[in-house]
């Protein structure tokens, strides 16, 4: 196996220089750096993880913190996942997912063994009680999530109140004179997920600004016979299906939601309007395929990881939300109309 010595043998150069030459702990020449390294890819060297995180005080990890908290979407989370792991690993980081549900409690735990560099932190609610714990922490924190303090914490998100203006906006767009949404599961609207809270600000808002009632009817899951009974709610407020947009801000009752309707003969894009809220994968395979607002969940996620890299790199900045904005996709569930897309 090659070691640091046959790189220093090669290079001209001591063990030592190598090893500062990985770590970054004292000032190279770069002439002597570039000898370095030329000679640890000759070599094919890869400096060992633990032996490196030794010699620059650093665990190069990044721990992530998504608890799975009752009414979660356990599967729309794995694109963020993806996306920060493959965002750690092009910065040679490794990502640490603490999955378990200790709340505040994780934070000084990870922090604290020194068991990472960074942390990120998911599923965040508008009165989140690890926020206050994260601020108080030496090592960045990012969260994916606004709750309704946000402190000195660098926050990342989709734009949900831009989402539920937009999706209001295009369902007055398409005709309708009534907006139904068919929300989120109750143990998320319990739980004051702050993402809950600001779409339904946003559409409210827009419906105001339109003169259209909006009403929200909320399953008490996202199983079948819960979806079901919301649906039949929502369609018994309308005089007629034709004056009713219904917007489905929970991506995982949307197969639910079109099973249903084409179950009671109403077909989505003539009879009714039906936009969904979630990723255009999603979005693509439902049948039929559900006109959408993108969560861009990858986008917010890259995005969240460059700021966090910022913050390692570059140090302490100034606190501040960033807000990546929707994307709508016309497909086959909406009523067609002449207004171009936002």
């Amino acid at each position: 196996m090659v070691t640091s010595r046959d790189v220093a043998r090669l290079a001209g150069v001591s063990q030592s220089t190598v090893s500062y030459v990985m770590s970054g702990q004292r000032s190279i020449s770069p002439e002597t750096r570039r000898r370095v390294e030329e000679a640890m890819a000759a070599l094919r060297f890869r400096p060992h993880a633990g032996a490196r995180a030794l010699a620059s005080r650093r665990s190069r990890v990044v721990g992530l913190m998504v608890p799975f908290s009752p009414g979660a979407d356990t599967t729309g989370v794995l694109p963020f996942i993806e996306t920060i792991a493959r965002c750690a690993r092009e910065r040679d980081h490794n990502v640490l997912l603490a999955t378990e549900d200790e709340g505040a409690g994780a934070l000084e735990r990870l922090a604290g063994g020194a068991l990472c560099d960074a942390l990120v932190l998911m599923d965040i609610e508008a009165k989140d009680p690890r926020t206050a714990v994260a601020a108080g922490l030496e090592l960045p924190v990012i969260l994916i999530g606004v709750p309704e303090d946000t402190g000195q914490l660098t926050c990342v998100d989709l734009d949900f109140e831009q989402a539920g203006r937009l999706a209001v906006d295009e369902l007055a767009a398409c005709g309708h004179r009534r907006i139904v949404e068919l929300g989120y599961p109750r143990a998320l609207v319990r739980r004051d997920v702050n993402f809950v809270r600001r779409f339904g600000r946003g559409a409210l808002a827009a419906a105001r600004r339109h003169g259209i009632p909006y009403t929200r009817v909320t399953p008490e899951d996202a199983g079948r016979t819960a979806v079901d009974a919301a649906l039949a709610e929502a369609l018994a407020l309308a005089d007629g299906t034709d004056d009713l947009g219904l917007v489905v801000p929970e991506g995982r009752i949307v197969p639910a939601v079109l099973a249903r309707l084409a179950e009671s003969g109403l077909t989505p894009g003539r009879d009714l309007s039906v936009l969904a809220v979630c990723t255009d994968d999603a979005a693509e395979a439902t049948h039929p395929p559900v006109s959408n607002i993108s969560t861009e969940p990858r986008t917010v996620s890259r995005t969240a990881m460059d700021a966090l890299f910022r913050l390692l790199e570059d140090g302490p900045e100034p606190a501040r939300v960033g807000l990546v904005l929707p994307r709508l996709t016309r497909r086959h569930t909406t009523v067609p109309h002449p207004y171009p897309l936002p």
